[in-house]
This record gives C-alpha cells, structure tokens and sequence, in this order.
C-alpha cells in the first residue's frame, strides 16, 4: 500500500510538473472538505456517516467550453452497520483515489460541472477494538470478519464547482460502480455465515470542499 502511494505521488507530482504554464487555461488546485458516505447493500443495515478528503488537481483547457481534470484526492470515510441489539458500528476506510474528469464550463472560470471515472485504491476497513466480536444484524457473522474488502474499485463522478478563477466550491457525488465487498465471497466460510448470500455492496459519497487553484 505504502509502495503504491509512493508511485501515484509521483505520478501527479509529474503531472503537474508537465502541465503547470504549458498553456494559459491550467490550473493547479488543492483541495480540502468533508463527505458523507453510505454502503449501499442488502446485506447488512447501512447508514451514512462523515468523513474528510483533500487532495491536488489539474484543469487544463480541452476544447471550446470544455477542460479537463485530472489529480489525486486521499479520503477517509465511515459508514455504520448495524449489529444485533440495535447497536451502530462504524466503519472507516481509508486510501486514494486517480480520476480522469470531463468539465464543461457552464460560465468560463466560474461554474462547471464535472463528471467521468475515478480509480480508488482502498485499504481494510478499520473498526474500534470494543466492536470487533459484535455480530452484525441478521447474520452470524462477527464486525471485524468483513475488513478485508476488494482492494481495488471503481466510481463515477459527478458534480458541480463555482467560485473565483482562485477560489471555488465543490459539490459531488461518487457512486462506486464496483462490488467493494467482491473479495469477500472468495471465503466460502464467510458467505455461510452470511446466510449463504453472496457479498455485494456499493458506495455512495457525497461531497463538499474548496479548491484552491494556484
């Protein structure tokens, strides 16, 4: 993980590098905020909590009204499941996320919206220590059984940014394409504690941050 880290540091690092004063329209911008984020599943009872991202982008002129982005964002997010006896467990995880994002300049350096691919690299998920042997609700599985999700996953983007060519708003949501919990059904004594089913569950993410382009 740390090695992987250290390769798409240097990866946008270059980026930049590369990019920054090519042409008039590229912006480099750091951004920072919070998110709110739920597992969408049938699985298990999922409820939405909040978390924190920033990271470093580029925007570069494309075509006519049109940019594109491109850039780094590490993320924390939590989400809670709930276990027997109506108890709430949190969840966090934690890595980074590459996207490739579409802008159309609705007001040139004003309002755009934003949208395409993001690559996210995930870590385990992380639980407090007093939750681990809590079963979760409708299953026999234990909290701490479902931690090693797929380490690889896919959202869609989309969202809305607005403010000063120096200072913007964000708005956006993330909706992960992928099957987060997929690594899970390689265990077949996991998928009999949870109920037979197949492990299948989706993030969605919302957004709110302010870029700061440089």
């Amino acid at each position: 993980m740390n090695k992987l880290l250290t390769l798409l540091l240097v990866l946008i690092s270059s980026l930049v590098y590369s990019q920054y004063g090519n042409r008039d329209g590229n912006r480099i911008g750091i951004s920072v905020g919070i998110s709110q984020t739920t597992l969408f599943t049938d699985n298990f009872n999922a409820s939405p909590e909040m978390g924190f991202a920033g990271g470093l982008s580029v925007r570069g002129n494309y075509y006519n009204n049109w940019s594109m982005i491109y850039g780094m964002q590490f993320f924390s997010n939590n989400f809670s499941l709930e276990s027997t006896f109506d108890q709430k467990i949190k969840y966090n995880l934690q890595g980074v996320q590459v996207r490739l994002l579409f802008s159309y300049n609705v007001v040139e350096d004003h309002v755009s919206i934003d949208f395409g691919p993001v690559l996210q690299i995930n870590g385990k998920l992380q639980i407090s220590a007093s939750d681990e042997n809590k079963i979760l609700e409708g299953t026999t599985l234990r909290a701490d059984q479902i931690v090693d999700i797929s380490p690889v996953s896919g959202n869609f983007y989309l969202g809305v940014s607005a403010g000063s060519r120096t200072v913007r708003a964000l708005i956006f949501y993330e909706y992960g394409f992928t099957n987060i919990l997929n690594k899970l059904n390689s265990d077949e004594a996991l998928r009999v504690l949870n109920n037979g089913d197949q492990f299948k569950g989706n993030l969605g993410t919302i957004n709110g941050q302010i870029i700061f382009n440089l």
